[in-house]
């Protein structure tokens, strides 16, 4: 058998590469003679800089930034000719930080600014920047604020005119815009510690940011598509940058070719660390699905959690398949040995099955 295997992340858990590598393992175990290929996978969020790299290569540059709290860290980016390519996780992300540090009406956007100066004075104008799993709410503004502070430290964004030379694009599968109840406050920053009256508080900014901004420039890109990503940070590029947003999981997986490794796959296995309804709105385990359906390539799903099976099952994956036991704790499933380790036995029962 063939076998493709393009697991996600397990968010605050393992990395695409670890659940891949504990998958083949399964795999090997219940069929030795199975040709196995993994591929390192990412919808924009986590791991998107590893797995941009293992696609297309790359340079890696380290240049000091800050994080969400505005701490020096050594912030990583990928150069390859005169295109960048920066993981906003790395910067400002909330594996960063622990459970006491989070800080969503405070948490800057700083540091992606700093990445972002630092590719365009190497030379890069073509930049993609991979939007998710930030800590912050700051509609940007950091973000901004550090663009300001390299190219035009007297004036404003208008004045850094460099910024017209360089195309942006913003990679994520969020659709969400910026305000409203669906918008980056009420959808968004209760993951990253917003007690309600602070939600109200980080909507509020945004709703006076948007209303500041499309004022000056005479447009407002505050409901489109991806605009609430990264608590703003989609907004900003789209409506000061003029960003183009393109879904994450796609532009990935074209990177990589996948499609040409469909051919002759018996099976593909996909995962992330919750699987529901919401897989089925452009999550990179449905990307998958879709192009494996065009070529008739069974696909099975695997997941920390599994809610809607039906509803999977009717989209069109041959297996959905929760790792964890019922009795098993969320604490303990969180534990990367655990992980890796369900998936393995989770794994090697699919391939036993065909």
């Amino acid at each position: 058998m063939k076998i493709l295997v393009v697991i996600d992340s397990f968010k605050g858990c393992i990395t695409s590469n670890e659940a891949n590598m504990a998958a083949a393992d399964g795999i090997k175990a219940a069929d030795r003679l199975a040709e196995v290929t993994a591929v390192n996978v990412s919808d924009g969020g986590e791991g998107w800089l590893t797995a941009w790299q293992d696609a297309c290569g790359g340079r890696l540059v380290r240049e000091n930034a800050v994080d969400a709290l505005l701490r020096p860290v050594t912030g990583e980016y990928i150069i390859d000719g005169s295109r960048a390519v920066i993981e906003i996780a790395r910067v400002c992300g909330l594996a960063q930080l622990s459970r006491d540090e989070l800080q969503p009406v405070r948490a800057s956007s700083y540091g992606v600014g700093l990445l972002v100066a630092d590719a365009v004075k190497r030379g890069c104008r073509n930049i993609i920047v991979g939007l998710g799993g930030s800590a912050t709410s700051d509609c940007g503004v950091g973000m901004l604020k550090a663009l300001v502070d390299s190219f035009a430290p007297d004036g404003t964004i208008d004045d850094a005119a460099i910024l017209k030379e360089v195309t942006f694009t913003i990679a994520t599968d969020v659709e969400n815009p910026l305000c409203g109840d669906r918008g980056a406050a009420y959808v968004f920053a209760p993951q990253k510690g917003a007690s309600p009256s602070e939600v109200e508080q980080i909507e509020r900014r945004a709703v006076r940011f948007a209303k500041v901004s499309a004022n000056h420039f005479g447009y407002d890109r505050q409901r489109m598509a991806g605009a609430g990503a990264a608590g703003g940070l989609g907004y900003a590029f789209m409506q000061y940058l003029n960003a183009t947003r393109v879904s994450g999981a796609e532009l990935l997986l074209d990177a990589a070719g996948f499609d040409e490794m469909l051919q002759g796959t018996s099976i593909v296995i996909t995962g992330e660390g919750r699987a529901d309804r919401q897989t089925l709105m452009g999550k990179l385990p449905f990307a998958i699905l879709h192009r494996c359906k065009r070529r008739n390539v069974p696909v099975a799903l695997l997941a920390g959690q599994v809610a809607d099976r039906t509803q999977l099952i009717d989209a069109g994956f041959s297996r959905v398949e929760c790792i964890n036991p019922p009795t098993l704790s969320y604490d303990d499933a969180m534990l990367p040995d655990t992980a890796v380790e369900n998936i393995r036995e989770t794994v090697m029962g699919i391939i036993n099955d065909l």
